[in-house]
């Protein structure tokens, strides 16, 4: 397994729309378990694939294992597609590809999900709160949304202005 490099807004690369994955193969399988190894050391909840440079519709998630006694509830999915979703519930998402950057957002409370599990098997996954929430967020990272998307011109301005600033500071050292 490795650990992956998680690319960092405002790489073009998070803003392109990923192509369905035509088969699971053991290339894809690889994919999934070093998308779930860099997720857990990053910490993170969730990682779609282009946040580590891959443009295929692969997500892996995990929103229980940070929990105090948590057990890990992983989910490798591909092809990740909302086919139902219900309510409305605001939460504060955070990126690992948008560092210190949270943002409210609104979503569906309740999502149904059609996708392919780790071994090709179509399966179907309910999530509600934290997980709905978190199935949303990385399905749409496959679409090219971001949460900045959602931000205030002016919050997205001094984000990437922080960002730009860093990046000039990180080049003169």
């Amino acid at each position: 397994m490795n650990l992956l490099s998680i690319i960092k807004y405002p790489d073009p690369i998070l803003k392109k729309v990923c192509p369905p994955v035509a088969k699971v193969t053991k290339e894809i399988q690889q994919l999934l378990e070093d998308m779930t190894e860099t997720m857990y050391a990053a910490p993170g909840v969730g990682l779609a694939a282009p946040q580590v440079g891959e443009l295929k519709r692969v997500i892996v998630l995990d929103v229980s294992w940070s929990k105090e006694g948590g057990k890990k509830e992983l989910y490798q999915l591909v092809n990740p597609k909302i086919i139902e979703r219900s309510g409305e519930i605001e939460w504060e998402e955070g990126c690992l590809s948008i560092l210190d950057f949270l943002q409210t957002m609104k979503r569906s409370q309740k999502v149904k999900v059609e996708a392919l599990n780790k071994q090709g098997k179509l399966i179907v996954v309910e999530g509600e709160d934290l997980l709905a929430v978190c199935l949303q967020h990385e399905i749409d990272h496959l679409d090219g949304k971001l949460i900045i998307d959602k931000a205030s011109r002016l919050k997205r301005k001094l984000y990437t202005d922080k960002v730009k600033k860093n990046e000039n500071t990180l080049l003169r050292l």
